[in-house]
């Protein structure tokens, strides 16, 4: 049997850890001060052992620092200068500063945001468009406040809060914030980025008239549903085109009460009420954006649904459902790694030709994790897996010469 097509000098777990330069784990280093007064077990190969973590899904310490053990004879060639134990592990989760860990997924989605990229939605309304959305952790102890329900068995059970920014046309978030699982949504509206080039696309849990102010000042253009209780005046009907997609029922223009301490504003938004077939339902939909047609705005909020794809899709290939320690500051850095790979895994699955189901890539690199196998060139022609040398009639030889003839005459 010859050697196969696609073996690769360095393994799977190599191939996907070198997308991360060295360059931007020293920049993030030096940047916030990670490796004072650390001797051994640095912030590369902390970082590297949770990204071991999240690929492997380990649900424990001990799984890591014994899975990471079997690699003491690899250490040069996967960048490892130390195999931590269960207790350095632990140890570095509760105290190296987590804002290293956003700083290298930073520093990635810079770097391959051109791989992630599809223009289409930009090039159709020439503004960026971006998903706001949060998702929450359920964690069965008081590590932050908990939203006051009690398990089945009794316990707390407190949650953290993931606040996400997506682009619409990368699929991986750009701005994450935590918090409290109690939070309210609306507050993380204040850390958005405001600029005339820019759409934002959240559910009606954001609601916040004062921020729908601010982004209308700053021309920062919003879709969201209308809340159930919410108070207007219409000031004007629009009429709807031929051309307009027949799911819109009404296009108008409302006015808001923003309240500010004892003064009062009005605000001027867009209101559109939208019947959607598939789900059997009509939806009402603010905006500011006074010049795209009525059926684009629907569409935009429809976009939406990405995100919520996007945590279900880290949720069920990643490790959030058990976390390896009680304290803030450990959940961070595990979330942080998990959106690392999941970014590693996006860009992995974007420069292939062939398409494969992200379940299905991700469980592929699970198994295959350290063996020698050229990643790309595979998960392109799966199909041409291994070279083998053949008999007479196709037939598989247990031997490549006569030696078999040989053995069978000597008895």
């Amino acid at each position: 049997m010859s050697k196969s097509s696609y073996f690769s000098t360095k393994s799977v777990f190599g191939q996907l850890i070198s997308l991360i330069d060295d360059s931007m784990i020293k920049d993030a280093v030096k940047k916030h001060d990670s490796d004072r007064y650390v001797k051994r077990f640095k912030s590369q190969d902390h970082l590297f052992s949770m990204v071991f973590c999240s690929l492997v899904k380990c649900n424990s310490l001990r799984e890591v620092a014994g899975g990471m053990l079997g690699l003491s004879g690899k250490k040069e060639s996967l960048r490892l200068n130390c195999i931590p134990k269960k207790s350095t592990l632990a140890d570095a989760n509760k105290n190296r500063n987590v804002d290293f860990f956003e700083e290298v997924y930073n520093k990635l989605l810079k770097k391959y945001s051109y791989v992630l990229s599809d223009s289409r939605v930009k090039d159709a309304l020439g503004k960026d468009v971006r998903i706001v959305d949060s998702t929450t952790i359920s964690l069965f102890k008081d590590i932050l406040k908990c939203v006051g329900r009690k398990s089945a068995n009794g316990k707390n059970k407190g949650g953290i809060k993931a606040h996400s920014v997506i682009n619409a046309d990368e699929k991986v978030p750009n701005l994450v914030w935590f918090s409290s699982a109690a939070t309210h949504d609306h507050q993380f509206l204040e850390k958005l980025k405001c600029d005339e080039n820019t759409v934002y696309v959240f559910d009606k849990g954001y609601n916040d008239y004062k921020a729908f102010e601010y982004f209308t000042e700053q021309k920062t253009g919003f879709v969201t549903r209308l809340k159930d209780n919410a108070k207007y005046d219409v000031t004007e009907i629009r009429a709807i085109l031929k051309d307009i997609h027949s799911g819109v029922l009404s296009d108008e223009i409302i006015e808001i009460e923003v309240k500010k301490g004892k003064s009062v504003s009005k605000l001027k938004l867009r209101k559109i009420r939208f019947y959607d077939r598939e789900n059997k339902r009509a939806f009402e939909f603010i905006s500011n954006l006074f010049d795209f047609r009525a059926d684009t705005i629907a569409a935009l909020y429809k976009i939406r649904w990405q995100i919520e794809l996007l945590f279900k899709q880290i949720k069920q290939n990643f490790p959030l459902k058990y976390f390896l320690g009680d304290n803030e500051n450990a959940i961070k850095i595990q979330i942080y790694c998990v959106l690392i790979v999941n970014l590693l895994m996006g860009v992995i699955k974007k420069s292939l030709k062939r398409k494969w189901a992200f379940s299905n890539l991700v469980s592929f690199c699970r198994i295959h994790l350290f063996n020698y196998i050229h990643l790309t060139k595979f998960l392109n022609s799966p199909e041409n897996d291994w070279e083998m040398d053949t008999g007479e009639g196709g037939q598989l030889s247990l031997f490549e010469d006569n030696s078999a003839v040989v053995f069978l005459n000597m008895t």
